[in-house]
């Protein structure tokens, strides 16, 4: 499958706003970055099974006290996971996707919380299953991550996008690692994007039985359609939300904006999620530069 041309425009023309507006503003953006990194954590660990809550991840990110007894092992994934996505960021443009550099992300993720499996793919006799599915043999599985990197760095004709969702789909698939796969695949993404010049995103677990049928759609028909569109509009909203603040908008709730200007709520909140209108979300919350004018 392929990316929509219009959805290729589109991004081609959020990029095209958010390199022009960028520049000389590069501290705004880094503290963007900054900021959304315990929503970044909150979800990828809760697409995982994680009990954390949004504010009880930015709590353990700030080092203060929670108001209850949460697992060592939840802590730890919280602060390995943002210790991960801090370095990616500073040094993802100048890093090569390669298997050394996986498996170092993966040390840094795993590593205090299960160190003999931490920096290694599984070795004889660590199977795994996600549901009904169990992965390859670990035999196979050095040599179909490398597959899945050459295929990747060759491929210069691909979308960039639908190379990065494919990349993510054999990734999971071949779930090299015996715990950690979910969140390094998802850390991934955000390295590939940036390499590419592109702000990272959020992949969401209010979402996540989408982003579940985007697997079962890969295995069963080798549709890549459904991880495609996930990504597309994670990575608008991205660029939306990036661009309203380079652009020093009153930002409001969606739905204070709906409210202001009398319009159907539903219509509005489905076009913020279809990324038909400049709203992105802020720790689950919708949100609009309070100056967009909506064209029925």
């Amino acid at each position: 499958m392929a990316s929509p041309q219009p959805i290729k425009k589109r991004i081609k023309a959020l990029k095209a706003e958010y390199d022009f507006l960028k520049t000389g503003k590069e501290a705004l953006l880094a503290m963007i970055d900054e900021v959304e990194i315990p929503e970044n954590v909150y979800n990828s660990n809760a697409i995982e099974n994680s009990t954390l809550t949004l504010k009880e991840t930015e709590k353990i990110l700030l080092e203060q006290e929670l108001s209850r007894d949460v697992s060592l092992r939840e802590v730890f994934e919280a602060k390995n996971l943002a210790r991960v996505i801090t370095y990616k960021r500073d040094k993802a443009q100048n890093d090569t996707l390669t298997k050394d550099l996986i498996l170092l992300l993966h040390q840094m993720l795993i590593g205090g919380i299960d160190d003999p499996i931490a920096g290694r793919f599984r070795k004889q006799g660590e199977f795994v299953r996600v549901g009904t599915y169990i992965a390859p043999a670990p035999e196979h599985v050095e040599q179909m991550i490398e597959s899945i990197l050459l295929e990747y760095g060759s491929d210069l004709d691909t979308y960039f996008l639908d190379k990065i969702a494919k990349f993510h789909l054999d990734f999971e698939t071949i779930h090299p690692f015996y715990d950690g796969n979910g969140r390094l695949g998802r850390v991934i993404i955000n390295l590939q994007l940036l390499q590419y010049g592109f702000p990272r995103v959020i992949i969401r677990d209010k979402e996540k039985d989408v982003y579940y049928r985007a697997f079962k759609d890969y295995l069963e028909k080798k549709n890549t359609k459904v991880m495609e569109k996930i990504m597309a509009l994670a990575l608008m909203e991205s660029l939306r939300k990036r661009v309203t603040y380079l652009k020093a908008e009153i930002i409001v709730n969606l739905s204070e904006y709906i409210k202001k200007n009398k319009l159907s709520a539903s219509a509005i909140t489905n076009a913020a999620r279809r990324q038909t209108i400049p709203a992105f979300r802020e720790k689950g919350v919708w949100k609009i530069g309070e100056g967009f004018q909506y064209k029925f």
